[in-house]
């Protein structure tokens, strides 16, 4: 095989509703303590993102809700699918995701898990709730960005022909 670059990232799955839910305001990458059984079953792209989080204890900061599911070919010593997952953040960034969390109010949503140099890496967002008709306007737009599109692309053809 050849050699990987920086940026070689092999996504394993995404939280599209929480780009839907949230506004981000910043992301974070983070690295994930896992099971080897729990990283044998994200190489297979088994692994759920929805309805999870990421939430401070102990100065420590923990992915709860993600489901990992259990390895086919493994053993008695399987690992369980919704256990809270440590991540491996430096102080420094856990101390100022704790004071934005609680000063603004904002959570931590995960957007994306990953491989990254062999390595299973989280793209973490600190994210402010949407309301409904926040949600609608964001609709609302997409929907009409993409119809100026298909308009353009409307154009160019009948300019061809």
């Amino acid at each position: 095989m050849g050699k990987e670059t920086k940026d070689d990232i092999r996504l394993v799955c995404q939280n599209k509703k929480a780009r839907h839910d949230y506004e981000i305001v910043e992301t974070f990458e983070a690295g994930i303590a896992l099971k080897g059984t729990e990283v044998k079953s994200l190489r297979l792209g088994k692994a759920n993102l929805k309805d999870s989080y990421a939430r401070l204890k102990n100065g420590e900061v923990f992915l709860v809700g993600t489901h990992i599911s259990p390895y086919p070919f493994a053993s008695y010593n399987n690992h369980a699918p919704l256990r809270d997952r440590k991540l491996l953040l430096k102080k420094q960034e856990i101390r100022k995701l704790a004071g934005k969390i609680k000063e603004k109010g904002l959570t931590l949503v995960p957007l994306r898990l990953y491989f990254r140099r062999g390595k299973v890496k989280v793209e973490l967002a600190l994210a402010k709730g949407k309301k409904l008709y926040d949600k609608r306007e964001t609709l609302r737009r997409k929907t009409m960005e993409r119809e100026a599109q298909r308009a353009l692309m409307g154009a160019k053809r009948a300019r061809r022909e």
